[in-house]
């Protein structure tokens, strides 16, 4: 019988664990097919890493637990999970419920009809309204920029073949979206749209810094539109500096500028000195990444598996 592995990373989830534990046992019976769980620990301070081997002490043949050494991300825990999964198809789940566990009876199912990426795209999320915001600028940035054959609304409940993680890790990438990877091997997907729950337990570990952190990845990692963007505002400041310079000529030959512009002036001098200054933060951005793709330092540090 096929086996499915349910990747999940967590990171001071110790009050949601019970909860998503009883949700996925009680659909279970509903897949179809062997499960296996990949608990990743992702560096918690509270008593995550507890309750997950309460969990694996229930139920020990179908359990792993990876203790990361310290935080390393939510991706990149992922990937560690990715490393000890052993099922003919994967699936990423969040520990906080806010992605319903019960698509994955519905995604098992496609995958079996041959489809070997099924993504659930979020149509709306009961989230603040700030948070939606950000979220729906984000996916509209992504898709217009970068990879624009993806649902809109995101995704970040997917299941995918053991064909895509072995590519997958073949990739080996640093600094990138697991999930838009995923996206970017380009196999044919279906998408099953759903509405994000709040979340009901603790408070989300998904800082502004990480969100600034993940836009700017993404951007890096699969468009050059940020470059292109520098090499088209270059070019279209020349020639409006050629079409001024030639126009201060004529002012200047013809008698009608008699006294030099300081306001002027300095306009255009913090103009252009601000754009170079943002040019070389973007194309920082980009050697930044190479710098840490060449150094091979690994993405995760694993502690123990249990």
């Amino acid at each position: 019988m096929s086996k499915l592995s349910i990747i999940m990373p967590c990171y001071n989830n110790e009050g949601n664990i019970p909860i998503t534990r009883s949700e996925l046992e009680l659909n279970e019976t509903k897949f179809d097919i062997d499960i296996e769980y990949i608990l990743v620990n992702d560096g918690s301070k509270d008593k995550t890493l507890n309750q997950l081997l309460l969990w694996k002490e229930n139920d020990p043949l179908k359990i792993k637990v990876v203790n990361l050494s310290g935080n390393f991300g939510s991706l990149n825990a992922i990937l560690a999970g990715i490393h000890y999964a052993s099922g003919d198809c994967l699936a990423i789940l969040a520990a906080d419920l806010q992605d319903p566990p019960e698509l994955l009876t519905e995604m098992v199912k496609h995958w079996k009809n041959g489809i070997k990426l099924v993504l659930a795209n979020r149509t709306d999320r009961d989230d603040p309204f700030g948070q939606k915001i950000f979220s729906k600028i984000y996916h509209y940035c992504v898709q217009k920029f970068a990879l624009k054959d993806i649902p809109e609304g995101g995704f970040n409940l997917v299941l995918f073949d053991k064909q895509l993680k072995d590519e997958l890790l073949k990739m080996n990438e640093k600094n990138t979206n697991i999930f838009y990877l995923l996206s970017w091997m380009q196999f044919p997907y279906v998408s099953i749209p759903y509405t994000r729950k709040r979340r009901e337990i603790g408070k989300s570990q998904w800082t502004t810094s990480k969100k600034i952190k993940l836009f700017v990845d993404s951007f890096v990692a699969f468009s050059f539109f940020p470059i292109r963007l520098i090499s088209i505002t270059g070019v279209s400041l020349g020639l409006i500096s050629l079409v001024y310079g030639l126009f201060i000529i004529f002012a200047k030959l013809f008698g009608i500028i008699t006294i030099q512009g300081w306001s002027t002036l300095m306009v255009v001098i913090l103009f252009v000195s601000s754009f170079q200054m943002l040019a070389l933060g973007i194309i920082g951005e980009y050697i930044w990444r190479n710098l840490d793709e060449t150094r091979k330092r690994p993405n995760f540090i694993i502690d123990k598996v249990y």
